[in-house]
């Protein structure tokens, strides 16, 4: 496989994409799942080469919202039709598992017909299934890079056997799961990316997060050349077809690498679009790479924005939670 991903242009190229928009219809129709995405917190203990919340960059200003702001958001949001939330923060240690399951209790509690998403990080077992208890629907959690020396390169405070552990807990625990990668890390190769692919086959997540390094103007990787717009639309097409019944977003960092990037992702294989629903007076400080787009988009617009952008795309919006094949599957399994 890495011979392919090595060989991949022109016509192949072209080849791959429309097989993955095929394979994307036939699972999900021309429908793009709207989330809503709230980063509630800045602050990280962990210290990756590569991100902007990273605990070495003392330049960052940090914040951190409380349960009732996060909440005026989830209100904001669902006033516009969102039906998934997704709470993503660093890992911000103040983010007790006790806080957690206070604040999706409550937003369960107002809003029992929404799906709730997690993007906190590495907890333990006993957190994730009191979480998962408390009404948290699904868990993202990238594994970053299939390469061992790679991520130990790239994460000085974590471990590459921790990180597939508790992705295997989330699914042991009944979280539909997401995985994912980084397309153009510093000392990345082809065959680095096909063992991310097979990972993924073998995991089989319902959510597979992919997009392009992007680096960041205050960490050690400030000087390294970007992921390419191309590349990553490889890597999501070759996803769609080796886990077709995966959700994959078209994600920001493909919107900031190219004005049509999301746009491209989702004629690519991809089916899923995360807007912001942070408060306006926070967004430019969760900054994971240089120049993120829609940090000053107010939430309406930022709905209205994509929907024509998912339009002229050739796709529609479904507003509804959007839950993944596999695990509708398991659900009429159960019932």
């Amino acid at each position: 496989m890495a011979d392919l991903i090595s060989h991949l242009e022109g016509d192949l190229r072209r080849r791959l994409h429309d097989l993955a928009h095929k394979a994307r219809i036939t699972a999900y129709g021309t429908a793009v799942y709207l989330r809503g995405l709230i980063e509630f917190s800045n602050i990280c203990k962990q210290n990756c080469l590569y991100c902007g919340l990273r605990s070495g960059n003392r330049t960052l200003s940090r914040y951190r919202l409380l349960p009732e702001e996060i909440l005026d958001c989830c209100r904001e949001g669902y006033a516009l039709g969102y039906r998934t939330f997704v709470l993503q923060s660093g890992e911000d240690d103040w983010y007790t598992t006790d806080k957690l399951v206070q604040l999706i209790t409550s937003v369960k509690q107002q809003f029992p017909d929404a799906a709730l998403t997690l993007s906190v990080g590495e907890r333990d077992d006993e957190s994730y299934t009191r979480l998962y208890a408390a009404g948290a629907d699904r868990f993202l959690l990238r594994h970053e890079t299939a390469s061992a020396p790679l991520y130990r390169a790239l994460h000085p405070t974590m471990e590459y056997a921790d990180r597939r552990d508790r992705l295997r807990a989330l699914q042991r625990i009944g979280y539909q799961v997401g995985a994912g990668f980084m397309v153009g890390l510093p000392g990345q190769s082809a065959a680095d990316l096909a063992d991310d692919l097979l990972y993924l086959q073998e995991l089989q997540p319902d959510m597979i997060g992919i997009g392009p390094f992007l680096p960041h103007r205050d960490t050690p990787l400030r000087d390294e050349q970007p992921g390419t717009v191309e590349n990553t639309l490889d890597m999501i097409a070759l996803a769609r077809l080796m886990v077709p019944d995966a959700l994959i977003p078209a994600t920001t960092a493909m919107g900031t690498a190219h004005p049509n990037g999301r746009e491209r992702a989702l004629q690519a294989g991809a089916n899923v679009l995360m807007p912001n629903l942070s408060p306006m007076s926070v967004r430019a400080k969760y900054m994971l790479y240089n120049n993120k787009i829609c940090t000053g988009d107010e939430s309406a617009q930022c709905r209205f924005c994509l929907e024509q952008r998912v339009k002229s795309a050739g796709f529609h919006v479904d507003m509804g939670r959007g839950d993944s094949l596999k695990h509708l599957s398991r659900s009429l399994q159960e019932h």
